[in-house]
């Protein structure tokens, strides 16, 4: 067809990136970062697809986050989907998660007349489930010592307990991905903890396993690492005898 949505693009390579970010510095954009796996990105992808028509004078990017994780690791995308507002290369708004009312509120803020860069501050926290309110205190209050005693009863709350990104049915980055259905198609039971809803376990969990990344795998309370060496202990049946 003749007519195209000429604001919408499907990023190809770095160079094609950094050309279109780069035209026109006064330009509102909207990056998408996605993965064809997280089923709510799929959800997501229409609603900015629906957003770049709705307003043409933005540029919409949309990203594949694994495939050009070079583009991915500059704007510290941990989980998808994610989307940043730039005007220029200067950040506006930084949105965690398939939240299209907010993404929808912060287009629509933001391409409204003359747009005065207002870089805020940035959270990769999304809001926590009732089901998470029992390990949950308020961080205000919550000294060092009770945030480790916190930690360390999320992690004997069974067995064997994974802290990823997101849930084993949505999960939100691709090693969390990974290793909840490696589980899984080795029938391992064991119980979850979405690490991005809470910012203070996700840190403090790093210091206290001396691990930087996740997921991280608990096995009766202690760390046994992440998908690498999960994979590995099922391949040679020591992830079998950890958990008897």
């Amino acid at each position: 067809m003749a007519s195209q949505i000429t604001n919408f693009h499907e990023i190809e390579s770095t160079l094609q990136f950094q050309e279109l970010l780069s035209a026109d510095l006064q330009r509102i954009s909207l990056l998408n970062f996605w993965a064809p796996w997280a089923e709510p990105c799929k959800q997501m992808n229409e609603v900015v697809n629906e957003l770049s028509k709705k307003y043409p004078k933005l540029l919409v990017l949309n990203i594949e986050a694994e495939t050009h994780a070079e583009i991915a690791e500059s704007f510290d995308v941990e989980a998808v989907p994610l989307f940043v507002v730039l005007q220029g290369h200067t950040l506006l708004e930084r949105i965690s998660g398939a939240d299209a009312p907010k993404l929808t509120q912060a287009i629509a803020t933001h391409t409204t007349g003359p747009v005065v860069p207002k870089p805020q501050s940035i959270t990769t926290q999304s809001p926590a489930s009732a089901s998470d309110s029992i390990f949950l205190e308020s961080e205000k209050t919550e000294t060092p010592e009770e945030l480790e005693k916190r930690m360390h009863m999320l992690m004997n709350q069974s067995k064997v307990v994974l802290f990823m990104k997101g849930s084993p049915d949505a999960p939100r980055c691709g090693f969390s991905r990974k290793i909840s259905t490696l589980l899984r198609d080795n029938n391992v039971e064991f119980t979850h903890f979405d690490i991005l809803t809470d910012e203070a376990v996700r840190q403090g969990l790093k210091k206290l396993n001396d691990w930087p990344t996740f997921p991280q795998l608990i096995v009766k309370g202690e760390l046994v690492g992440g998908l690498d060496i999960v994979q590995e202990m099922v391949e040679n049946g020591e992830l079998k005898e950890a958990i008897a």
